[in-house]
C-alpha cells in the first residue's frame, strides 16, 4: 500500500452482526407519527462521530411496529452507521437482505460499503453511475470517491482527470486539492504537485495538517529530507487533529527521511515511540516494517525496546517483535537465535494474519538449514493464521518443495498441481515442478499433461528442452537402462542449449558409477562440459564429482583434501556441502591429520543437524580428538562420544566402549568399568558386547598389581570373551593370551603355556584368513616358557608352527628355532 493510499483508506475491521435484521421483512400497517424525531434520535450519533451508538439505537427502532417506507429510511441509516462504525460487511449484509439498492443515495452508500472492504473495482462503477445524476445531492462525494477507487487501482491519470473539476467547485477546492497533490507525488510529478498546493487558500485544522504532510511528501520527493522532516515530525509532537491514517503515513516518511540522511538510529526513536504507546494498534504490521528498514540500515541496531516487547503479553506487538528481532539475528548470523525466536512465536499459536510472515520466515530458515519435515509442519499450522494470499502461497509454495526435496513426490506434485490451477506468480514454476513431480513417480502420460497446461499458461518456449533434460536426468538418478541415450539425444538435438554441460556431467556420474568405475570416460566427459559454457549447476556438480574421481584414484589425500577445500569455498550454498566436508574431515582423519579432521567432523555436525550422517561425524569427531592424545582433546572426546550415545543410535555402545578407553588413559579405571558394565547389560551387538569384555579383562589385569584378586576377575573376563568369540579369531586369541598373561603373573606356568598352547592348537580355518597378531604373540610366550624349563624339543616344536604359520614374523620364529638347535644340537629330526 502507498503512503498516498494510506492517507485515503477507508478500510477497517469486519464484525459479526449484533441482531439479526429478519424482522424488518415483517412491517405493519400503522404509522409511527413520530417517527421523523424519532429516527433523528436514533441516527444523531453518526453524525456526532459515534456509530456504534446509532447502531443499537435504530435497530431498537427497527423492532418497532413502523410502515414500510419508514422501516426502509431506518433501515438505509442503518447502512450508513455500519459504514461509520466500519463494518462494511454487515452493511452489505444489510443491503442484500432489504435490496437497498435502488436509489441514488442507497447506491452511493453500498458502495461506500464496497470501498470499506476493500473492493474498490466493484465500487467504481457504482460510484461513478451516481456522480453522473446532477440531481444525486452527494455528487461531489461520490467524484472524490471514484477519484479514490481509480487511485487505488493504480489508475492515476484517470484519478486526475476525475479530481480537475472539483478543484474549480469552492466548496469543495481544498479537499479536491490535497488529493489531487497527493496523485501527483504518486506520480513523482513535484512540479503539479507543488503548484496545486500553492493554490489552496482556505483549510480548516485537519486540511491545514494533510497540507503539511503533503509538503514533507513534496520535499522528500524533492530529495530535501531535513526540510521534509521539519514538516513531517511536528504532527507526531503535536497530534491534535490528525488522523489515524496520516500519524501513520507521517511515521514511515519520518524513517524515510532518516534513512535519506543515514541517521535511521534517530529516525527508530519516532516509530518506536509510537508503537509503545500503541501496542494494539492496526497499523503495527506496516510500522514494524518501515522499522526494520531502519535497523537494517544502522550498524548496531538498539534491540532494547524489541527485547522488551518480546516479554509481554500484547498481540500483535509481542508477535512482530520476536519476528523483526529475528530478522535482525538473521542478519548479524545468529540463525540459533532466530530461530528460537521464530519457533517462540509459532508455538505462541498466536494465530493472526498479521504474523504469519513470521511463520513464513521460520519455515524459509527450516528450509535452508535442510530441516525439510519442520517446514511441512509449519505450512500446515499456518492455515489456522489465515495468512494474506501472497504469505499463504509461498508457505505453501516452500511445503511443496520441501517434499519434493524429502523424495515425498507424490504429496509435492499435488502441491504443485493445486497451486499451479490458480492464476498467480508461481502457477507457471508450480505446473512446471509439477511435471517433474510426476517424473520422479514414473508417469509420463501425467508429465505430458502438466507440461501442456504449463504451456497454456504462458510456459517459454526453452521449457520443453529443460524438461526434456530434466525427464534425462531424472531417469538417470533413477538408474533407468535407457538414461544414457536420452542423455545423449538431449546433447545432440541441443547442441547450443545452455543447459547442455549439465547433461554431460550426468553422463560422466553414469560413468564413475559404473561397475567398474569407467574413470577415464566421466574425466572425458567433465572436459567437454568445462568447454561447453558450463552453467553454475554444472560447474558445481563437476566440481563434486572430480572429488570422488580422485577419491577413488588418488595415491594420497593430497588432492582429494585441495578439491574438497575449493568446493567448500566456491560453493558456500550447494545442497553437497556436508557431504563434500564429510569426505574433507575423512581425508584428513585417514592421514591421521587429527586436529583438522576433529575440526571438519564438528564443523559438519554444527551445520548439519538433521542429517543422517551425523552420529558418525560426531562419532569420527571424538576419534579424532583422542587421536591427538592431548589432555584438553580427550575431555572433548568423552563430550562427543557422550553426545552420540544418547542419539541411542548404531554408534551408541560403540561411543560407550570409546568412553570407557578414554576413562582408562585418564586413571579412571572404575568409571571405566561402569561404562563397560553398560554395555555388557544393554542390548549391544556381539561386536561391541566383545569390546568391552575385553576392555573390562584389561583393567582387572592392570589393577593386579595392587591387588592380586583381580588376576581372577580377570580371568573370568577373558573367560566370558573366548566362549563369545569365533574360534580362532582376533577376540579369541586375544582373550587366550592375554589369559595366560594372567596366569604366568600368578605363578601358574603350566596353566599360562596351556592357554598360550591353546591359541596354537586351534584348527586353521579355510573361510577366512588366520588370525597372526596374537597368535605369534601367544607362540613366542609358549617357547619362551617352554625355554625356561629346558624344554628345548618342545620349544623347537612351538617354533616350527610359527615358521609355518607364513606371517609377518615366521622369519623372526625361524631365525630363534635355528639359534636354538645349534646351542642344544636339536638335528635328530
Amino acid at each position: 500500500m502507498s503512503i498516498g493510499t494510506l492517507v485515503s483508506s477507508r478500510g477497517g475491521r469486519c464484525r459479526k452482526p449484533l441482531v439479526l435484521i429478519a424482522a424488518l421483512i415483517a412491517s405493519a400497517p400503522a404509522v409511527r407519527a413520530d417517527f421523523a424525531k424519532d429516527l433523528s434520535d436514533a441516527a444523531g450519533p453518526i453524525n456526532e462521530g459515534v456509530p456504534e451508538v446509532a447502531i443499537v439505537r435504530l435497530n431498537t427502532l427497527l423492532k418497532t411496529t413502523l410502515a414500510p417506507a419508514q422501516r426502509r429510511e431506518a433501515a438505509d441509516k442503518l447502512v450508513e452507521a455500519f459504514v461509520a462504525a466500519k463494518r462494511p460487511a454487515e452493511a452489505l449484509e444489510l443491503i442484500a437482505q432489504q435490496n437497498l439498492s435502488q436509489s441514488a443515495p442507497e447506491r452511493f452508500w453500498r458502495a461506500q460499503a464496497l470501498a470499506a472492504s476493500g473492493r474498490p473495482n466493484e465500487a467504481l462503477p457504482i460510484y461513478e453511475q451516481v456522480a453522473a445524476d446532477p440531481n444525486f445531492p452527494m455528487r461531489s462525494e461520490a467524484v472524490l470517491a471514484a477519484a479514490d477507487m481509480l487511485r487505488e487501482s493504480g489508475r492515476l491519470d484517470e484519478a486526475v482527470t476525475r479530481l480537475t473539476p472539483l478543484v474549480r467547485n469552492k466548496e469543495w477546492k481544498t479537499r479536491a486539492s490535497l488529493r489531487l497533490a497527493s496523485l501527483f507525488l504518486d506520480k513523482g510529478d513535484a512540479h503539479n504537485a507543488q503548484r496545486v498546493l500553492q493554490g489552496i487558500d482556505d483549510e480548516n485544522t485537519a486540511e491545514r495538517k494533510q497540507h503539511r504532510f503533503l509538503r514533507g511528501r513534496l520535499e522528500l520527493v524533492q530529495h530535501h529530507p531535513d526540510r521534509a522532516l521539519g514538516y513531517l515530525e511536528p504532527l507526531t509532537k503535536r497530534p491534535r487533529d490528525v488522523s489515524h491514517p496520516l500519524m501513520v503515513a507521517a511515521l514511515c516518511l519520518i524513517g524515510d527521511a532518516h534513512l535519506q540522511l543515514k541517521t535511521a538510529e534517530t529516525g527508530d526513536d519516532f516509530l518506536e515511540d509510537f508503537i509503545d504507546r500503541h501496542p494494539g494498534d492496526a497499523a503495527l504490521p506496516l510500522l514494524f516494517a518501515k522499522l526494520d528498514e531502519l535497523y537494517r540500515a544502522e550498524k548496531k541496531p538498539v534491540r532494547v525496546e524489541l527485547e522488551r516487547w518480546t516479554r509481554e503479553s500484547e498481540q500483535p506487538r509481542r508477535g512482530l517483535a520476536q519476528w523483526y528481532l529475528a530478522r535482525i539475528e538473521l542478519r548479524a548470523g545468529r540463525n540459533d537465535h532466530a530461530r528460537q525466536l521464530l519457533s517462540d512465536l509459532r508455538t505462541s499459536r498466536a494465530n493472526r494474519t498479521d504474523l504469519a510472515g513470521g511463520l513464513l520466515e521460520l519455515a524459509e530458515l527450516e528450509m535452508r538449514s535442510n530441516n525439510l519435515t519442520d517446514v511441512v509442519a509449519i505450512a500446515e499450522e499456518a492455515k489456522a493464521w489465515q495468512p494474506e494470499i501472497d504469505v499463504a502461497r509461498r508457505i505453501e509454495f516452500l511445503a511443496a518443495r520441501a517434499e519434493y526435496a524429502s523424495g515425498r513426490f507424490a504429496g509435492a506434485t499435488t502441491r504443485f498441481e493445486k497451486m499451479g490451477r490458480t492464476p498467480s506468480i508461481f502457477s507457471p514454476p508450480a505446473l512446471y515442478n509439477a511435471s517433474l513431480g510426476w517424473l520422479q513417480i514414473g508417469d509420463r502420460q501425467q508429465f505430458v499433461a502438466a507440461y501442456d497446461q504449463a504451456q497454456a499458461q504462458g510456459a517459454s518456449p526453452d521449457d520443453r528442452a529443460e524438461l526434456r533434460l530434466q525427464e534425462a536426468l531424472v531417469r538417470a538418478r533413477q538408474q533407468q537402462p535407457d538414461a544414457i541415450e536420452t542423455l545423449r539425444k538431449f546433447v545432440d538435438a541441443f547442441p547450443q542449449n545452455p543447459r547442455v554441460s549439465e547433461a554431460l556431467v550426468a553422463l560422466a556420474e553414469i560413468a564413475f558409477h559404473q561397475n567398474p568405475p569407467q574413470i577415464d570416460q566421466a574425466r572425458k566427459l567433465l572436459a567437454r562440459a568445462a568447454e561447453s559454457h558450463p552453467t553454475t549447476v554444472a560447474q558445481e556438480r563437476a566440481q563434486y564429482l572430480t572429488i570422488w574421481i580422485e577419491d577413488a584414484t588418488a595415491a594420497n589425500s593430497d588432492r582429494v583434501i585441495q578439491l574438497s577445500k575449493q568446493f567448500l569455498n566456491e560453493q558456500p550454498h550447494s545442497t553437497s556441502l556436508g557431504e563434500v566436508r564429510m569426505k574433507l574431515a575423512e581425508a584428513y582423519y585417514s592421514r591421521q591429520d587429527f586436529s583438522n579432521a576433529q575440526t571438519e567432523f564438528e564443523l559438519f555436525a554444527q551445520q548439519n543437524p538433521g542429517s543422517p550422517l551425523l552420529e558418525k561425524a560426531l562419532f569420527f569427531a571424538g576419534e579424532s580428538a583422542m587421536g591427538s592424545m592431548a589432555p584438553h582433546t580427550l575431555d572433548r572426546a568423552i563430550t562427543l562420544f557422550a553426545q552420540v550415545a544418547q542419539m541411542n543410535g548404531d554408534l551408541r555402545w560403540a561411543a560407550r566402549n570409546e568412553q570407557a578407553l578414554i576413562e582408562r588413559k585418564l586413571g579412571k579405571p572404575e568409571d571405566a568399568l561402569l561404562l563397560y558394565d553398560e554395555v555388557l547389560k544393554s542390548g549391544a551387538r556381539p561386536a561391541e558386547k566383545r569390546e568391552a569384555l575385553c576392555g573390562k579383562g584389561d583393567i582387572y589385569l592392570e589393577l593386579s598389581t595392587g591387588d592380586p584378586k583381580n588376576y581372577e576377575r580377570a580371568i573370568q573376563a577373558y573367560d566370558q570373551l573366548v566362549a563369545s568369540a569365533i574360534e580362532g579369531g582376533h577376540w579369541h586369541n586375544q582373550a587366550l593370551f592375554k589369559k595366560g598373561i594372567c596366569l604366568e603373573k600368578k605363578a601358574d606356568a603350566e596353566g599360562a603355556l596351556a592357554t598360550f598352547f591353546q591359541v596354537l592348537d586351534t584348527p586353521a580355518r579355510t573361510d577366512r584368513p588366520p588370525e597372526l597378531f596374537w597368535y605369534y604373540k601367544a607362540g613366542f610366550n609358549a617357547a619362551r616358557l617352554l625355554e625356561s624349563g629346558a624344554h628345548w624339543d618342545s620349544a623347537a616344536k612351538v617354533y616350527q608352527k610359527l615358521v609355518a604359520a607364513g606371517g609377518s614374523r615366521s622369519e623372526e620364529a625361524r631365525a630363534r628355532l635355528t639359534q636354538l638347535r645349534l646351542e642344544h644340537f636339536l638335528w635328530s629330526d
